[in-house]
């Protein structure tokens, strides 16, 4: 038995739908990418939704849309794939790195707010592997510093916030369709906005700056002529993304639903490991479990790494904790003066294990018997 941490659950109907978009010869940046955002921005209860490449390139977007430019800071949580961080030094603005929460891992408020200054101009938060951030504590904070609040919901996809999806909360929203999160496009991106201004920009942004998208062009029937109105960028996403987009959000609450299942055979077998501590879900709070990560206190018999590999020998695959951009080549000289030791110690002491839809009764139960047998052997 072999078992991937993660993988895509894609059917024939992706496939089909693929293929159908293919066959209209219209492959991007057409009616089905159009289709996917109006339905998309209907499931989070946005205004608005923008279809991009990436969400490494609806950060960036995001961060040019909200003003962000050279010397201003925007804070964000250090513990994050390096896709935040960057999506700040490409404006050529500065990443704070905030300390995290030791209990939800995300970015942590208190600390946050210490760090604005005169240059603070954005906070950027990051919804820790689908568990949303505290938004209301951030808006707050936002509106009283006069900051733009940026989400990065690479992960959060279906995940709820008191009582509305992500994506509902507030004007710049991003998200990831990477074949390791919930829902796929084989990569992809969007921004949910609710802001008509920033819908707009976005648009144009995406597409090189061009005054009409492909979709008018096509269906006039007088010559037009497009105008480049600012420098932009090749951000589309394709047709053919976007018809395997569709079908996979009519199947995000079901997806996600399966996955519910199992995060709670998780919890139940490892849940009176004392050198264990699971992952939490705070009243009100609804992840998608877009990944299932367990920390090993200081008292674990085995440490991280030696149960990454226990547990590769016995054809089980898994990921080390969330990344420390600051502990990064990439930003060695941002490091020299931080201390988030929160941020590290879970990190270096994190394990993703496998969870992915559809995973086997068996596949579940080997994982468990499997870390059992490595952390607590006859």
């Amino acid at each position: 038995m072999k078992i991937p941490v993660a993988k895509p659950y894609l059917t024939v109907e992706e496939a089909q739908s693929a293929y159908d978009t293919i066959l209209t010869n219209w492959v991007t940046q057409g009616p089905r990418v159009q289709e996917f955002e109006e339905k998309f921005a209907t499931y989070v209860g946005s205004k608005y939704a923008v279809a991009l490449s990436n969400c490494t390139t609806a950060l960036h977007l995001s961060m040019i849309v909200a003003g962000i430019k050279e010397g201003d800071e925007v804070i964000c949580p250090s513990m994050s794939y390096i896709a935040t961080a960057n999506s700040i030094k490409y404006v050529s603005a500065t990443p704070v790195f905030a300390e995290v929460d030791s209990t939800t891992y995300n970015i942590d408020v208190t600390h946050a707010e210490r760090l604005i200054t005169q240059k603070t101009k954005a906070i950027l938060i990051v919804h820790q592997i689908g568990l949303p951030a505290d938004i209301d504590a951030f808006k707050e904070i936002c509106l009283k510093y006069n900051l733009k609040l940026i989400e990065d919901a690479a992960c959060a996809a279906g995940s709820s916030y008191k009582g509305n999806k992500i994506g509902y909360h507030s004007d710049l929203v991003c998200f990831s369709f990477h074949p390791r999160k919930v829902i796929t496009t084989g990569d992809g991106g969007m921004i949910t906005t609710n802001n008509e201004e920033y819908y707009n920009r976005l648009k144009l942004l995406r597409q090189h700056g061009m005054s009409v998208n492909d979709r008018t062009r096509h269906n006039s029937t007088t010559v037009v002529r497009e105008d480049y109105l600012e420098v932009g960028y090749n951000y589309r996403l394709t047709d053919i993304q976007a018809a395997v987009g569709i079908k996979q959000l009519e199947k995000l609450d079901w997806i996600i639903a399966e996955r519910r299942k199992i995060a709670e055979r998780y919890n139940e077998a490892f849940k009176n490991i004392d050198f264990i501590r699971l992952p939490v879900e705070p009243i009100d709070y609804i992840t998608n479990w877009q990944s299932y990560v367990i920390y090993l206190k200081a008292n674990s018999p085995v440490k991280r790494n030696d149960l990454m590999q226990l547990l590769l020998d016995k054809c089980i695959s898994t990921r080390r904790g969330v990344m420390t951009a600051h502990r990064e080549i990439a930003y060695k000289n941002y490091g020299n003066n931080i201390s988030l030791p929160i941020s590290e110690n879970a990190s270096d002491n994190s394990i993703v294990i496998p969870l992915f839809v559809p995973m086997k009764d068996e596949e579940v139960h080997y994982v468990i018997e499997q870390i059992i047998n490595a952390l607590l052997p006859d």
